[in-house]
């Protein structure tokens, strides 16, 4: 889309790319940081083509559900030092499933046996018969 004004033109694809990459920022802060967090079996898809929710979605595995906790919360750490002030947490309180939703990025922090019987890699893979599946 092309907005004429004048003389001057503004388009939106400069506005695209600039969300790019901030969003590539916050996945990279996302992953840095469940890295350090031990977490493991980490998937990243890109959901941008299927979902206007985010452009990302991460889904991690923590050993028990103090693992979860812990790095759910080292998580919501970092995301608050690198200025994303918006994040919301879900199932902080049992630790099975904790749901971060950061804006460009979600993320998926599961014990390994809550994540089998989900299996989100294969509801949001980019093609069916290649989709990663948990086998935990």
């Amino acid at each position: 889309m092309t907005f004429e004004s004048g003389r001057t033109e503004l388009s939106s694809p400069l506005q695209a790319s600039v969300s790019a990459d901030l969003a590539a920022s916050l996945l990279d802060t996302v992953l840095s940081s469940l890295d350090d967090s031990k977490a493991e079996d980490l998937i990243t898809l890109d959901i941008a083509g299927k979902s206007s929710l985010a452009d990302h979605m991460v889904i991690v595995s923590g050993r028990s559900h103090r693992h979860v906790g812990a790095i759910a919360d080292h998580l919501l750490k970092n995301l608050k030092s690198a200025g994303v002030k918006s994040a919301t947490v879900e199932g902080l309180s049992t630790c099975d499933w904790v749901l971060i939703d950061a804006g460009d990025v979600i993320v998926h922090i599961f014990r390994p046996e809550v994540r089998g019987f989900y299996n989100l890699e294969k509801m949001w893979a980019p093609d069916t018969d290649e989709a990663p599946q948990y086998i935990g």
